[in-house]
Parts: structure tokens; C-alpha cells; sequence
């Protein structure tokens, strides 16, 4: 089971960071179909929010496909996220958290290693979409070449 926590410093609103808890839950293979969220009241006393943030999580949660609503039983996980290999997972977890202990050594605080890790994705990003396409140019020139349509 997950245990949801709410960082009230933080400008992303609660319901959200309830939600990406289970969605990063998902992706890490902490959760999987048929296992049940807390409840509303449980998260709502753990949390110390108003239930309305909670069923709103749950809701946006359902309305992506991730969970079900069982009346009278819960809510529960319908779906999955990420298909990784928990074994290597578990190996870039540990490689992440040796690298996270090196940036907080060299004074980084959660929001530079955030903006660093997301300027990182979108550098890789950015690349990988270069890369593409020239790949897709390169093979559509070939096929002009070999009598395709250009």
C-alpha cells in the first residue's frame, strides 16, 4: 500500500501531488492492478487535507484509466504505467540515489537538482527529436531515390 504525504511548501497543489505519488508508484512497480489505495478518511488524517483533495486525486486518477472506484469496497488500481524491468529499476534507483547524495555534498537543493534533472530530460529530449529527424529525412530521401515518392 502507498503512503501519501503533502508537502504544504510546495506550489503544486495537494490533489496533484497525490497523483503523481501514484502514478510514480506505478512507474517504480510499487503498485499494480487489484491493489487498493488508502481511503479517502485515511489519507485525509495522514495528510491532514479536506476530503474533497483526496476525491479529486482519486477522480483524475480514474478518469485516466489508473484506477476504479468500487462502491462500498474502495478504490483500487486498474491499471499500470511503465513497463520497465524492476532489476534495472532497482539498479538506476541506487545509481540516483548515490548521484542525489553527491549533489546535496555540493550544496544542491531540491529545486536545483529538480531543475537540473528536468533541463537534462528536455536537452535529451530536444536531441533524440533531432536525431529522429534526420533519420526520417534520410530514409525518406533514400526512397525518393529508389523511385519512391519524395
Amino acid at each position: 500500500m502507498i503512503d501519501f504525504h503533502v508537502d504544504r511548501s510546495s506550489s503544486v497543489p495537494a490533489y496533484a501531488q497525490l497523483v503523481r505519488q501514484v502514478r510514480e508508484a506505478l512507474r517504480m512497480g510499487l503498485l499494480h492492478p487489484g491493489d487498493q489505495l488508502p481511503t479517502v478518511r485515511s489519507v485525509v488524517t495522514a495528510c491532514t487535507v479536506n476530503p474533497s483533495t483526496v476525491l479529486k486525486a482519486y477522480r483524475e486518477l480514474e478518469l485516466s484509466g489508473l484506477v476504479e472506484a468500487r462502491q462500498g469496497a474502495g478504490t483500487f488500481v486498474s491499471g499500470s504505467l511503465g513497463k520497465a524491468d524492476p532489476h534495472v529499476m532497482a539498479r538506476l534507483h541506487g545509481g540516483l540515489t548515490r548521484w542525489l547524495g553527491q549533489a546535496r555534498e555540493a550544496g544542491l537543493e531540491d529545486e536545483d537538482v529538480q531543475a537540473l534533472i528536468a533541463s537534462v530530460i528536455a536537452e535529451e529530449t530536444q536531441r533524440q527529436m533531432r536525431a529522429g529527424g534526420t533519420r526520417a529525412r534520410q530514409s525518406h530521401g533514400m526512397a525518393a531515390e529508389e523511385g519512391g515518392v519524395a
